[in-house]
């Protein structure tokens, strides 16, 4: 009798400290993670610390994705912006462009897209900013996936488009009725309990209904709760495995 072990994978967000203001703990974040979404210096991360941090995926062995923003690093990326399409769609591909060359000089690559904060769920209802974002994908590299929740305008055309999506869930966000996330600027939207981020992260993997689990790097005690998440994984029989993978 043969048993299957289900995969699944484990994404945090890293790069975003700039110049001599830090945040998060890359460091000890990368040893946990199969996938890291790398910011692209629109919403965070200077050109050395993207350089360090894809330098330390590859060492790692963990896929980069870029995680491309609007323009805002005064706000984290976590402002809503009025961007018109085209302007949208180049910013993408410079995000992506700029992130794959510094991968290319440490010997990896940009595997996947995952839009950030603001532009990550302005693309689950716009459809014009979702095809804005999906066409600067297929102009850049088709065969990239695209990382984003189900349900929305976002996946809806990337298919469309024939771009592979990969839809994910969140271990460290807490779910409202309609199965988005809270809004960070409501009480609780923040899961910080690694007994809360544990079985949050085990009930998304056993629904069958996402690819990868995302700890945000900047949520207080990241590597901790990425530690517990992994293990209680593991623990429920699932194997940690990059989503590109194979």
């Amino acid at each position: 009798m043969t048993s299957t072990v289900t995969t699944i994978d484990l994404n945090a967000d890293l790069g975003e400290s700039f110049g001599r203001w830090q945040l998060g703990d890359d460091d000890a974040l990368l040893p946990l993670l199969t996938s890291a979404n790398v910011a692209c210096g629109f919403h965070a991360g200077d050109a050395l610390t993207l350089r360090r941090t894809v330098a330390g995926a590859a060492e790692h062995g963990v896929v980069v994705g870029a995680q491309v923003s609007y323009r805002d690093l005064a706000g984290f990326g976590r402002r809503e912006m009025e961007v018109e399409p085209d302007e949208l769609a180049a910013d993408v591909l410079y995000q992506m462009g700029a992130l794959d060359g510094l991968c290319r000089t440490v010997g990896t690559a940009v595997r996947y897209v995952k839009p950030h904060g603001a532009l990550y769920h302005r693309t689950l209802r716009d459809p014009v900013q979702a095809q804005a974002l999906v066409s600067a994908v297929v102009a850049y590299d088709p065969s990239l996936p695209l990382m984003t929740m189900a349900g929305g305008e976002a996946e809806r055309l990337a298919r469309a488009a024939g771009l592979r999506v990969v839809l994910e869930g969140f271990a460290d966000r807490a779910y409202d009725d309609t199965g988005r996330l809270v809004p960070r600027t409501r009480s609780g939207a923040l899961l910080t309990r690694g007994e809360d981020v544990a079985e949050q992260a085990v009930r998304l993997a056993r629904s069958g209904t996402v690819e990868t689990i995302c700890i945000h790097g900047d949520t207080p005690g990241a590597p901790a709760l990425a530690e517990v998440a992994r293990a209680a994984l593991e623990a429920a029989g699932f194997r940690l495995r990059s989503f590109t993978a194979g």
